[in-house]
């Protein structure tokens, strides 16, 4: 059995504005044509030379230690390298001092373990120095 109500004239009249309302909004950009799509992020600025070649990146290859000691009257040092990077014997290597070029070494050996011997070929070393690659 169903049960007939009355519902008031001003609730059919504003539930019929508000249905008119939002269909005329999706209707409206129905005959525009499609939206334009928003332009694409692009990291590279179009100002940069060459904006279209994609970047290169490559690993370091340089070997980095420190002076662990050094024997100034005999002109060596022992060098510590992080594990399993070691420079192959005879392989120079520039020293730095708070980012300052100081001297050179080539490898001599022995080598043990994550340490080896070089003899100081030109400029000083000191303890803490950076040793890297040339």
């Amino acid at each position: 059995m169903f049960v007939v109500r009355r519902v008031p004239g001003m609730v059919v009249l504003g539930a019929t504005a508000i249905g008119l309302w939002i269909l005329s909004g999706c209707a409206g950009h129905r005959g525009r044509g499609a939206m334009p799509a928003p332009a694409a992020y692009s990291p590279v600025s179009s100002h940069a030379p060459n904006a279209d070649a994609a970047a290169i990146v490559t690993p370091q290859e340089s070997l980095e230690g420190k002076v662990a000691w050094q024997n100034s009257n005999l002109r060596f040092v022992v060098l510590t390298f992080p594990g399993g990077q070691m420079p192959g014997l005879g392989q120079r290597m520039a020293v730095f001092r708070q980012g300052l070029k100081v001297g050179e070494i080539k490898i001599t050996g022995p080598q043990r373990d994550d340490s080896v011997v070089g003899d100081i070929v030109a400029g000083q070393a000191r303890p803490g120095d950076a040793v890297r690659s040339q």
